[in-house]
């Protein structure tokens, strides 16, 4: 057995176990913008990315078919790394209660990977969608630009997740545009990962937090998107820093690889 399948089956036997209270989230990453979340009973995979591609700095902790428990897959966006063709057939037949959720452009790609039609969801921005305990709200994301088109829609998305009395915001590759800083003041969420991997971070990234006041941006900052392709990555510690310097009553998480922890809401 090597390292990796180690670190794997560790990781997963501690999302099973892990005891997550009432109001409370646990969160796992699996590096760049790949998450687990569990709370309620219920498990989300958030853009699970576990191709072995040599391009990674780092291999994956595990293979797609050793993901037996997933409840509902939520993708941001058709980029290799947010919807492996890799990950979602296997995490598909090896999680056959689990649902798909992908912009409506990736719709036919996904089923065409084979994960089966009746399993695979397009969701309607704004308009929450309840999976049992968990409720998903689709929000669009700018990637660069919102590249909105009337008859494909949103390409790229953000996802508001409700579940176990948290409120958890999954930016995607999402960079600041008109209108967000709203929608993030309705939704209120508790944690938000963003996303610091742009090569212009301080004027595309760090913004989404800078529009909003202390009393109206989230609980908790986690940063993600990071440290898996040379060519595109970010020290954390850019984010931490701006965040410190300027917003210094939020509080901010830097999680290494792999860590799962559980965020217990005040």
């Amino acid at each position: 057995m090597d390292d990796g399948t180690r670190i794997g089956e560790t990781l997963l036997a501690d999302v099973q176990r892990r005891r997550i209270p009432e109001d409370a989230l646990g969160l796992w990453w699996l590096g760049q913008a790949s998450f687990i979340a569990r709370g309620a009973g219920v498990t989300v995979y958030v853009d699970p990315y576990l191709n072995p591609s040599p391009r990674r700095i780092v291999p994956p902790p595990f293979r797609p078919e050793h993901v037996t428990n997933a409840d509902v897959v939520l993708c941001t966006h058709d980029h290799g790394d947010h919807i492996d063709p890799t990950a979602l057939p296997g995490i598909a037949g090896a999680s056959p209660r689990a649902t798909i959720v992908v912009p409506g452009v990736a719709r036919d790609k996904v089923i065409g990977m084979g994960v089966p039609a009746d399993r695979v969801v397009v969701p309607t921005i704004d308009a929450p969608i309840a999976f049992g305990k968990l409720t998903v709200t689709a929000v669009p994301a700018a990637h660069e630009e919102l590249d909105y088109a009337p008859e494909r829609g949103y390409p790229y998305l953000g996802y508001m997740l409700q579940l176990n009395g948290v409120r958890l915001y999954h930016a995607g590759d999402c960079t600041m545009y008109d209108g967000l800083t709203e929608r993030l003041k309705a939704h209120r969420p508790d944690v938000v990962l963003l996303p610091i991997n742009s090569h212009d971070w301080k004027r595309t990234r760090q913004n989404i937090i800078g529009n909003m006041s202390y009393r109206e941006a989230a609980d908790l900052a986690i940063p993600m998107h990071y440290g898996m392709f040379a060519h595109n990555t970010e020290p954390p510690g850019h984010f931490v820093n701006y965040v410190l310097e300027h917003y210094p009553t939020q509080k901010i998480k830097v999680m290494a690889r792999y860590e799962g922890f559980v965020y217990l809401k005040a």
